[in-house]
């Protein structure tokens, strides 16, 4: 008999449904329960992906006996990380005072009036990993509510004055303003903690954190004596690339890597991961073109286009980890499984590029495929055309993709996220924009219109679409992530009603979000009323934070229209926090990214001219790293939208000739009617 998730929109809660347990959402119904039967909450958080969430579903949530316990002692209440991030980020805040690592599933026990007496993460069914088995805390935790509960009361209280002082970290450091050298100084902070062998931060388990490897990329930007820099992000991405946390067959990036050299991920698939990657490895292509950045770029536009894309053009949300009950059954190889595929010369060839062998790297002897030996040291032992072996590895790859999208596949997460969207619509114009694929640029035109068609009213934003239904008042990095995602699509477009919705969303938040007292934003609006204590958008996760792309959206906006008073906030915030950029860059990776855009004047180019004639300067602004800047062109003839007059006003081709205008803290050079001098501006003193 299914439960109340039966009706919920969630694909994360309908998988709970027919669990015994009595789940509630979250909401007043279940609160009110908690309320009249004198019951604590048992609040659980996911998301669809997560392949613990699915083990402790499998393990407890399913048997009856702990279904039991858990019916008969506390209400329930499931939780969709993704569709409430700041119930999520509030509550993770206890297993973090508990000085336990936070995570998913996330498993916290709160009073009838929602405040935390006991929290953790995953817990097994018995004792086990050094956890105690979830039977046992259940029990503990019923028998104390009955007969202890002052004590768990006077915890609560405990919990929540901590989770009050842990919302307001970092806010209460004097005023700080950011300085050039500063971003130098952050990217050789984090260069130390940087693998010097395998690419990426720390040891195992490695995530991608392309924020921070982006963070380091602008540090040597601002600093090209610092090769180290360079050669780190590279080495990086090029780890990652060959790598099983690259889906070598089908494009697109896992979740993070079980060890230190990426070779066994986790095999989740975010929209948010492969849209900050997309992004990244564009960047590496205006840096130091090669080949492989290429195909990694295409291979993963490839990808969200075919398994991560709505009909009308938004964006999925998430592609699970696990297949039939087994984590990564659809990714991973037995040896005789590509013979199966592959005639034996081929077979063979594709065994030794992808490492996969006998003993496997996985599971029960399974391989994930790596990109072990290069294409060039296959042609050297083989004493073959390094082009003959890559175009039968390309065939390779051909056959065995579509052998293996014969297998079950994974299940998806096809909600709509308006913030994970902006995240994908800014990649994707960017890389569209660096690799002149107008229909990349096409992908996130379409997935803007739908989501501002269908999430935004000129007032409001809604977070989540799913099955023809919009819901749930947007959060702080809806707002950001979308206003920041239409500030790139204009810049590939250039079409101004993209950076007028920017705009309008990016006032609206300021109203809802900002906080005059603290000098900080709140993460959900004001008028939330189910939260204990209001939370901050301040730290950069996996995804950043809405105070970071705001920020970074604020700062494009104030480039691209000239207006001054869109640095009003980012100057005031950026040095609020500015002490902890520095002690923490680890931490505020976008923001430092957004800052760097604002120490450096909110610089911009506006170009003037018809298409074919500013051709060439827009080339060069495809092409050269200047991540600070941003672009605007001026058609000829074309009626100037009124945010932009000031940007336009008395920008005109010189001579006859094309123009670029190079701004910096609202001062313009003489203009540029040469693509070289242009190339040489953008890399020169704007890095300084």
């Amino acid at each position: 008999m299914a439960n109340r998730l039966e009706r919920e929109p969630s694909p994360y809660l309908r998988q709970h449904a027919s669990n015994p347990v009595d789940w509630y959402p979250w909401g007043e119904e279940a609160f009110a329960r908690a309320r009249a039967e004198d019951k604590p909450l048992l609040l659980s958080v996911g998301y669809s992906a997560c392949h613990w969430c699915h083990v402790m579903a499998h393990e407890s949530f399913e048997d009856e006996a702990i279904a039991r316990l858990m019916n008969e002692g506390f209400i329930n209440v499931k939780v969709d990380r993704e569709e409430r991030p700041d119930v999520d980020q509030l509550y993770q805040g206890v297993v973090q005072l508990m000085g336990q690592g936070g995570g998913w599933p996330l498993t916290v026990f709160l009073t009838p009036d929602l405040v935390p007496f006991f929290g953790g993460t995953y817990f097994p069914p018995k004792d086990r990993y050094g956890r105690p088995g979830f039977p046992k805390v259940l029990r503990a935790l019923r028998e104390a509510w009955e007969t202890n509960r002052g004590e768990l009361l006077s915890q609560a209280r405990e919990f929540r004055e901590g989770l009050g002082e842990l919302a307001l970290h970092g806010l209460d450091a004097a005023p700080a303003a950011m300085k050039p050298e500063d971003i130098v100084s952050m990217g050789l902070s984090l260069l130390r903690r940087m693998d010097g062998v395998n690419g990426g931060f720390g040891g195992a388990p490695k995530f991608p954190n392309p924020m921070n490897v982006a963070l380091v990329l602008r540090a040597w930007r601002r600093a090209p004596e610092q090769d180290a820099l360079k050669q780190a992000v590279l080495l990086t991405l090029e780890k990652m690339a060959r790598g099983g946390v690259y889906d070598q067959l089908g494009g697109g990036f896992h979740r993070y890597s079980v060890d230190e050299r990426w070779t066994v991920p986790h095999f989740e698939k975010m929209l948010y991961d492969n849209a900050q990657l997309l992004h990244l490895y564009a960047e590496a292509q205006q840096v130091e073109p090669r080949p492989l950045w290429r195909k990694v770029v295409e291979e993963t536009v490839e990808y969200v286009r075919r398994e991560m894309t709505d009909a009308r053009g938004g964006f999925y949300a998430t592609q699970d980890a696990d297949t039939e009950g087994e984590e990564g059954r659809f990714f991973v190889w037995l040896p005789e499984q590509v013979r199966e595929v592959l005639p034996p010369e081929l077979a063979e060839l594709a065994l030794r590029h992808f490492r996969v062998t006998a003993l496997g790297n996985f599971e029960h002897g399974r391989t994930v495929l790596e990109a072990a030996v290069p294409v060039e040291a296959l042609a050297e032992e083989l004493q073959r055309p390094v082009e003959e072996v890559a175009s039968e590895l390309s065939e390779a790859r051909r056959r065995l993709f579509e052998a293996r999208e014969r297998r079950v596949k994974p299940g998806r997460d096809d909600k709509i996220l308006a913030g994970w969207n902006g995240l994908m619509i800014h990649g994707l114009a960017f890389a569209g924009r660096v690799f002149n694929r107008a229909d990349w640029v096409e992908s996130a035109r379409k997935a803007a219109d739908f989501v501002l068609a269908e999430l935004w009213d000129g007032q409001r934003l809604l977070r989540s679409y799913q099955e023809g239904q919009a819901r749930i008042a947007g959060f702080l990095e809806d707002y950001g992530d979308l206003a920041a995602g239409l500030t790139a699509l204009y810049q590939a477009t250039f079409e101004p009603r993209y950076l007028e919705a920017a705009e309008a969303l990016v006032r609206t938040a300021e109203t809802l979000f900002w906080d005059e007292e603290r000098g900080a934003y709140l993460t959900a609006p004001r008028a939330q009323g189910d939260l204990v204590v209001a939370t901050y958008a301040t730290f950069d996760n996996a995804f950043p934070s809405g105070a970071s792309t705001l920020t970074e959206a604020q700062v494009a906006l104030a480039a691209l229209t000239s207006n001054k008073q869109y640095l009003e906030l980012p100057e005031r915030y950026v040095s609020r926090m500015g002490e902890q950029l520095r002690k923490n860059p680890m931490g505020y990776g976008h923001l430092a990214l957004a800052a760097d855009a604002l120490v450096d004047g909110a610089p911009s180019v506006t170009f003037a001219g018809s298409r074919d004639a500013v051709e060439p300067l827009l080339a060069v602004s495809r092409t050269v790293y200047a991540p600070t800047f941003g672009f605007t062109w001026k058609e000829p003839e074309a009626p100037v939208p009124p945010s932009m007059r000031e940007t336009f006003l008395g920008r005109e081709p010189v001579g006859g000739r094309a123009a670029a205008y190079l701004c910096r803290d609202f001062a313009c050079e003489p203009p540029l009617t040469d693509a070289g001098v242009l190339a040489t501006r953008l890399t020169g003193p704007a890095a300084g």
